[in-house]
């Protein structure tokens, strides 16, 4: 099976950043014990601009990571598999 991989584009106010840091450290830790890995970058030219990406060895471990997933789940519905290019 390919590997899966979603992601997700947050812009962050400076007053919220370290509460969305504490949160991230969360879904980091949801995430690997859901067999999956966790990604957070911060745009180097804006401050507050974050992309996370969630990723798994398949897509049924992401989406049952992101079902999971507190409080909310992960809200995305694109889910994208890696393609073969051998």
């Amino acid at each position: 099976m390919p590997r899966a991989v979603s992601m997700r584009h947050t812009v962050v106010p400076s007053g919220e950043r370290e509460g969305f840091h504490a949160r991230a450290r969360e879904s980091r830790a949801h995430y690997s014990n859901a067999g999956c890995r966790y990604w957070l970058y911060e745009e180097g030219q804006m401050p507050g601009a974050y992309v996370e990406f969630f990723e798994a060895s398949d897509k049924g471990t992401l989406e049952r990571a992101h079902r999971s997933a507190q409080p909310l789940g992960h809200q995305s519905s694109r889910v994208y598999l890696e393609v073969e290019l051998s």
